[in-house]
């Protein structure tokens, strides 16, 4: 697949670090990339305006915030037609439990990532507002054990994925 956007070997190395460590200040990351801070500022703002970086957050621990069940939850609809997909994923956007989402292919049509406090509270989302949504036809869950590993969305191997 080729590269939709015109990064260089510096531009990588932003990515890099930033994904590590969106916190830190431009001096640190220009130090860390090789550059001095006026270009190393001038390429983040580039690499935001265009929609490469899309934005920052903060990576909150949910056990210790009480929110102790994780699951996933395949679901397949009656109906694949592109409204149909349209309208659940625009449901999904209210359902707070749900923390992402994804249109899937092969046997499911979406992939939920669900976040609770307690079993109970899933189970109720899952009976009571999942199941009986319009258009769906099957539900499968499973609940996470651990989680065994908490990476960046890009892999860098070097200096480019």
């Amino acid at each position: 697949m080729p590269l939709k956007a015109d990064l260089d070997a510096i531009d990588w190395k932003i990515l890099r670090e930033l994904q590590q460590d969106g916190r830190m200040t431009n001096v640190e990351l220009s130090g860390r990339v090789g550059i001095s801070a006026p270009p190393c500022l001038r390429r983040v703002r580039r690499l935001e305006e265009t929609g490469i970086i899309r934005g920052y957050r903060a990576l909150l621990n949910a056990p210790a915030l009480g929110m102790d069940v994780v699951a996933f939850c395949l679901i397949g609809l009656h109906h694949q037609a592109d409204a149909e997909l349209k309208t659940f994923a625009e449901r999904t956007r209210g359902w707070p439990i749900v923390r992402d989402a994804w249109m899937v292919s092969g046997e499911s049509d979406f992939l939920l990532h669900c976040v609770a406090s307690d079993l109970g509270t899933f189970q109720t989302f899952v009976i009571e507002e999942l199941a009986s949504a319009p258009n769906v036809d099957t539900v499968r869950t499973a609940l996470t054990i651990r989680r065994v590993k908490d990476e960046g969305l890009m892999a860098f191997n070097g200096v480019r994925p």
